[in-house]
């Protein structure tokens, strides 16, 4: 599979470079074109080409904010009009558009909420959008908020993904960390969207909001909960950390109630020794002996041998059902150890343990061996 730095590729820039030129008569495609390709251009990853090609975009341009603004939003509308595509990515290559707006527009709000909000249904801004909310933190989340009610859902979106507290690979937002108020009404506004892809968002950002302030995130489900089937769904994908945590007050207003007459009988690893790049197996009997059927959500912790050599859990989930009365259920899992670049296995004892309705039960060892 081709690097995905590579959107950035020598036909995407000359289909920018023509439609730029008509834009901006001074511009220099030959000049620009040298400078993109330079001698450290194979070295770049993605943000850091599109970074590049931000400053080197810069160089072309009148360096008057206003005026270069006017330009970019100008090429948009003939790029558009033209109806030009060049690859599968061509809104997230155009992300560069996004960080002219951070890195030369900070010292101008009014223009680069402007631009903004023009821009974000071009492509993402989500994560230039950020250091406005920094730097301007009751201005950016006024703009936020009137955002949650305009009639594009990309904009929309942005007013629910540009504030997450913690947005993967984004700079995080301490002050919304710290204290989520600002960021509630702008959630209400938008629960009930008529796009998925919005409501989605908003999901993400309860769940951030979790890791910091996790009651704020159980009151929000308890009010939210059973109003609609949209607002149904963003609660339990916005509580999906804490339901791995085992929050109990969550596990009952989910439906997942007592254990007491819930088993767990013959307990097997298949697998006591696993080699890297096979899996681990393990089998049991899950019996109900309640008067009445009774939903689980079935999870299982495996401790993972760190570099420290301290165990550290991680949860991964078997399923979310109803058991039916005076019944037994046998399950089987298997839990991959093929090499990943996301994880680096350590050899030796590790642990794997059932988790029932946020409830862990009895470790079990095995070891990862070469």
């Amino acid at each position: 599979m081709e690097p995905f730095k590579n959107i950035y590729s020598q036909a995407f820039f000359d289909q920018f470079t023509n439609v730029m030129a008509e834009v901006v008569t001074s511009f220099n495609t030959k000049q620009f074109l040298t400078e993109i390709f330079d001698a450290s251009w194979d070295d770049r990853e993605l943000k850091q080409r599109m970074r590049h090609t931000t400053e080197v975009l810069h160089k072309q341009l009148s360096r008057d904010y206003k005026k270069d603004i006017a330009d970019l939003l100008r090429f948009m509308r003939v790029w558009d009009d033209k109806a030009v595509k060049v690859g599968q990515y061509d809104s997230l290559a155009f992300m560069f558009l996004a960080d002219y707006v951070e890195l030369y527009g900070l010292d101008d709000f009014e223009t680069s909420m402007m631009a903004t909000e023009v821009i974000t249904p071009f492509t993402s801004c989500e994560f230039s959008i950020r250091p406005f909310i920094i730097k301007y933190p009751e201005k950016g989340m006024k703009q936020m908020l009137a955002w949650s009610k305009h009639e594009n859902l990309h904009v929309r979106r942005l007013a629910s993904e540009g504030c997450r507290p913690r947005l993967p690979w984004a700079m995080a937002l301490p002050g919304l960390k710290k204290d989520p108020t600002l960021i509630l009404p702008i959630l209400e506004n938008l629960k009930n969207d008529t796009s998925e892809y919005v409501r989605r968002s908003v999901a993400n950002n309860l769940n951030d909001i979790a890791k910091d302030n996790p009651e704020t995130v159980i009151e929000t489900a308890k009010r939210w909960k059973g109003e609609t089937k949209e607002t149904d769904w963003v609660v339990k994908h916005a509580c999906r950390t804490l339901l791995k945590q085992g929050n109990q007050e969550l596990m009952g207003l989910f439906g997942f109630g007592s254990i007491k007459d819930i088993n767990i009988k013959n307990f097997n690893l298949l697998t006591s020794r696993v080699r890297i790049g096979e899996a681990l197996a393990f089998r049991f009997e899950l019996e109900n002996r309640s008067e009445v059927v009774t939903k689980i959500r079935l999870e299982y912790n495996i401790y993972y041998m760190k570099a420290n050599g301290k165990l550290a859990p991680k949860v991964f989930k078997i399923s979310e059902k109803d058991y039916e009365t005076d019944s037994t259920t046998i399950i089987e899992r298997k839990q991959s150890f093929k090499i990943i670049t996301t994880r680096k296995f350590h050899l030796g004892e590790h642990q794997v343990a059932l988790v029932i309705n946020g409830n862990e039960l009895d470790k079990y060892n095995f070891e990862l061996i070469q």
